[in-house]
């Protein structure tokens, strides 16, 4: 499954991080790792489903990949 990386928009409550784990997990995801320096968290994710986590206004979603310098 693919991993994505979820962080919350300025402003987000702690409560909007915890309903946005919740969420996450209820449509089939495992949480991989949580931020501590920004409001978000790592969850692997059946790709057929990553579009539901976009509809929370919240929160921003980019899957996960290698970075790579020059």
């Amino acid at each position: 499954m693919p991993m994505y990386n979820i962080t919350l928009k300025d402003g987000a409550s702690p409560d909007q991080l915890s309903k946005a784990k919740d969420d996450a997990k209820n449509q089939g995801g495992e949480i991989k790792h949580e931020f501590t320096l920004i409001k978000g968290f790592t969850v692997e994710f059946p790709a057929d489903r990553a579009t539901t986590l976009e509809t929370n206004e919240h929160i921003h979603v980019e899957q996960d990949g290698a970075v790579k310098t020059q």
